[in-house]
């Protein structure tokens, strides 16, 4: 009997579909100036990579806004001092800045917005950062982005 219920166990199991590589995650941001994500995996297996952040405080996004913005770990200083000239109404992004992989625009509280990116641009055994490009905050709002599998 014990026999017939592994049997039937293992069988069940081999008939569960192979999940594939998650290539999306869901990143909150605060009224507090932090991402509640610390750090992003992403596949190898993924063509591209969606990244859906939402604002789940209440200040607008000229006094507490964020964004969501991935480079090089070694170009994050210069993105974000560049980035303070262009101002609130370019996302504090200066614009079509190379060393910027992807981003989304600045969001206030209850707001969210998603950005989808290309897999390949990413190389393995690069260091990446993600991190919000509003004036002071990727000191305290930034992440680590690895490339896996």
């Amino acid at each position: 009997m014990i026999r017939k219920l592994i049997v039937a166990s293992a069988l069940a199991m081999a008939s569960l579909p192979v999940l594939a590589a998650q290539c999306e995650v869901d990143v909150n941001s605060t009224d507090q100036m932090s991402y509640e994500t610390k750090s992003i995996d992403i596949s190898k297996s993924c063509k591209t990579f969606t990244v859906n952040l939402k604002h789940v405080g209440k200040l607008p996004k000229n006094v507490m806004g964020h964004n969501w913005v991935l480079s090089k770990t070694a170009d994050m200083v210069g993105v974000t001092s560049d980035g303070m000239a262009a101002g609130l109404d370019n996302n504090y992004l200066k614009a079509d800045d190379a060393r910027i992989i992807a981003h989304t625009k600045i969001i206030g509280g209850g707001e969210s917005d998603s950005v989808t990116f290309d897999v390949s641009k990413l190389q393995a055994g690069e260091d990446y950062q993600f991190f919000c490009s509003f004036p002071g905050h990727a000191s305290m709002m930034k992440g680590a982005v690895k490339l896996v599998d």
